[in-house]
Order: structure tokens, then sequence, then C-alpha cells
């Protein structure tokens, strides 16, 4: 294959018990022939992003895409195009249908439910209309319903969650990054947005960028932009070092005992990145806000400054 505007020197093949390492040349052309224990979903990863292959003994694949536009530009052909390129299509209807989810989350029970069983009928039907591969197919029509009832999952847990907006919010006192103690009520008069995230979490760090413009964006006003740290303890060098290699700005905490810190827990807080946005009076306006990448933050924080 080729890959234009290369983001590193080579390419990685992963799934669970394997790893192939290709390197591209100069112009990002690369030629390789191999045996994989299994058939089945693995993950390419090009040095900044990633996409899902399906592979088999016996397939001969030629891959070009333009690292820039990334999952955009994917083509494949020769033997096992079709189930490759179908995965590269269903990874851009996905990504639109992600970028809607804050917003869907907001809607009434059975609105929400419509569009989710709408969803998983259209995957469904688009998947039996690809002809792919029988193993595919029987690994992804699980994948489809089992999409359907986390997110189902999900919106019953926001449901309770929200139940915390308008209460005055729990409090926190932890590390900061620059040194001493950092607690919520330091803050008081001034609108507070939380970040809770990790190191190790991949979603968390996608959003950084995200966050830095948002931090930018509303530089002066009256906002802080706090992120609580809930890795373990033995990874406590490592979030230092990750603050500092990535220039993190705003106010960075280190929770006290990682999940099963009081705020944490107070906030019912079991997946992460988890954005928080209090008021000036120290109630809680969102306990579950809207992600820095989603336009609806924007809108959001921009109500509170007549911006």
């Amino acid at each position: 294959g080729k890959i234009a505007n290369r983001n590193s020197d080579s390419i990685v093949l992963a799934t669970k018990g394997f790893q192939k390492t290709i390197r591209l040349s100069k112009r990002g052309q690369f030629k390789d022939a191999f045996e994989i224990p299994t058939e089945g979903l693995f993950q390419l990863f090009d040095g900044s992003e990633t996409t899902l292959l399906f592979l088999k003994n016996g397939y001969n694949l030629k891959l070009t895409m333009d690292a820039k536009k990334f999952d955009e530009s994917i083509k494949y052909e020769g033997n096992g195009s079709n189930e490759n390129n179908y995965l590269a299509q269903k990874a851009l209807t996905d990504e639109v249908f992600e970028k809607d989810l804050d917003l869907l989350f907001l809607e009434d029970e059975v609105t929400f439910k419509s569009v989710l069983d709408k969803k998983k009928t259209t995957d469904l039907a688009q998947l039996q209309r690809a002809a792919v591969d029988a193993s595919l197919s029987q690994m992804l029509t699980s994948m489809i319903q089992q999409e359907s009832m986390m997110l189902s999952q999900v919106y019953a847990q926001k449901k309770v969650v929200q139940k915390m907006n308008g209460l005055v919010s729990p409090s926190f006192n932890y590390e900061n990054h620059k040194g001493g103690k950092t607690k919520l009520e330091d803050f008081k008069g001034k609108y507070v947005y939380i970040d809770v995230w990790a190191t190790w979490c991949g979603p968390c760090r996608a959003e950084i960028p995200f966050l830095k413009k948002v931090e930018e964006k509303f530089h002066g006003k009256e906002i802080v932009f706090v992120s609580i740290s809930v890795d373990t303890q033995k990874d406590h060098e490592k979030w230092k070092k990750f603050v500092n290699d990535k220039q993190l700005g705003g106010v960075q905490l280190f929770a006290d005992n990682n999940w099963n810190s009081d705020f944490i827990k107070a906030f019912g807080i079991n997946s992460i990145p988890r954005f928080i946005l209090i008021g000036p009076d120290g109630k809680v306006i969102s306990a579950d806000a809207h992600r820095p990448s989603s336009k609806a933050l924007d809108s959001t924080l921009g109500e509170f400054f007549n911006m």
C-alpha cells in the first residue's frame, strides 16, 4: 500500500496475542506478507490514528490512504477489499452518529429509543447488503446489538445522574500539579468546568486539543477549567510528566483515591472522560456536561458570557 502525508515511519497491525510492525518508505509505501494466527478484526495504527481491519490468511490487500484525511480517504483493492471497504465506510457513519450523541442523550426516552432502534436496524440492513465474509458478518451483528444495549444503559445512567443538576455540588480537595492542594470552594463566584480523565484513556486524550481551544476562547472570563486525573498512585509520576509534556492548561488535579475518590463516587462516574459544569453559586448546572469536542458546549458557555 501507500500512505500519503504519513504520521510515522511505520504502521502497526494488532489484535489480541498478535502484533506486526511494517516499515514505510520515505514515500509512505510498504509491502509485506505474513501469516496471522486466526482470522478476525485487527487495529491498524499509523502513529496517530487507528482504523479497523478484517484479515484472514489468503487475503491480498492493497491500501491507499491520506493520513491527513484518514478515515475519509481509506480505500482497499484486491481479495478482502469488500470487507474492509465496508468497515472503512462504517467508521465514517459511526463517527457522524457519535458526534450527535451528546444531544441525543438529552432527548426523552421514547425519542432516544426510536433513534437507537433505527440506527440498529439500518446498520444490520447495510451489513446484510454488503455481503461480507460470514465470520465478519457474525462478529459485526453481535457488535451492533451490543452497542445498542450499551447505549441504552448509558442513557439510563445519565438520567439518574441528571438528578444532581441544581443541587450543591460535592466538594474535593486534591493535589495540584503546580503544588499544594486545591478545593472546589477556591473557585466560588466562577463557573467551573471539570474534566475527569486519566493518562491511559484514549478518548480522554482525544478531547485535549478541543479543551485547549475552549480554554483559549474563554480566557479572561469568569470560568475555570479543572482536570481531575483518576490515575492510580503508581502512575502519579506518569501523570506529572504527561501534564508537562502535553503542556496541559487549566488547573490540573490528581484525585486522592482514583475511582474510589469521594467526589468521583458522588457523581457516579464509572467511565471516562466525564465532564461536569458547576455554577458560580456552587450548584451543579450539568452533572454530565457536553464534551469540549461538542459544538453544544461552545454554545452553552457562550450564553453565560453573551458571546
